[in-house]
């Protein structure tokens, strides 16, 4: 199932990229395997995924320890600042920093491992209430204020856009995001890069990609329904 969803999705990629006129190379797909057996993620990785995505963090340090080192780990979930120290210097990228207070934890466990941490500033950009994320007018000044701190650099932006039929009506949100991040790197602030816009699920990829995503975020395309109920 896995390696025939995997087929699916990247040709839907593609065609996304196609449409768009974008290359192929211009989009990482990050395999969004929270709550999926190790045995599904192997699955994933012999298809030639290296990219992977957890949203907590007892789960992201399991699967580390049970997986070849050469995967790239994103932390796209909530991230509680007392559960920074577990993923420290663990991740590719951790795309969920939404608060000033984080972002200076994650600094602050950079620091004491002499590394320097890559993050995505996470936008709510429909200002949906049960979602993180600090609102767009707010997004350029903590942008500002996490490149600060010289333990982190800031890569680019994040959103999760809100679960719809229709795709299509993400497409504004896709396009405010994007405009964000091409008005934040005009302003070639230091430690600040533009490179990396993380935006579209199984839901609405395409559309993301069209509008500028050089991210997407898949788990029920790839692994099917979640489960919550494994243990």
């Amino acid at each position: 199932m896995i390696t025939e969803n995997l087929k699916e999705v990247e040709q839907k990629i593609q065609q996304a990229c196609d449409r768009s006129g974008r290359d192929r190379s211009e989009v990482t797909l990050i395999a969004v395997s929270k709550t999926k057996p190790v045995a599904y993620l192997q699955e994933a990785y012999d298809q030639g995924i290296r990219d992977f995505g957890e949203n907590k963090v007892q789960e992201l340090t399991g699967k580390i320890e049970q997986m070849p080192e050469n995967i790239k780990w994103h932390m796209i979930g909530h991230l509680q600042r007392n559960k920074v120290k577990y993923i420290a210097g663990k991740t590719a990228l951790i795309h969920s920093v939404d608060s000033y207070r984080l972002a200076e934890e994650i600094n602050i466990q950079a620091k004491k491992r002499g590394i320097v941490i890559p993050v995505l500033i996470e936008v709510n950009v429909a200002g949906e209430e049960s979602k993180f994320g600090v609102s767009l007018e707010d997004a350029k000044a903590l942008v500002d204020d996490v490149a600060s701190l010289d333990g982190i650099t800031v890569k680019g932006l994040m959103t999760i856009a809100p679960y719809v039929k229709d795709p299509e009506e993400n497409r504004p949100l896709f396009k405010a995001l994007k405009d964000l991040s091409v008005d934040i790197a005009a302003e070639n602030k230091d430690n600040v890069t533009m490179d990396i816009l993380s935006m579209g699920m199984t839901n609405d990829y395409q559309v993301a990609i069209e509008e500028g995503s050089t991210m997407v975020r898949v788990g029920t395309g790839i692994f099917g329904e979640r489960n919550y109920n494994k243990d």
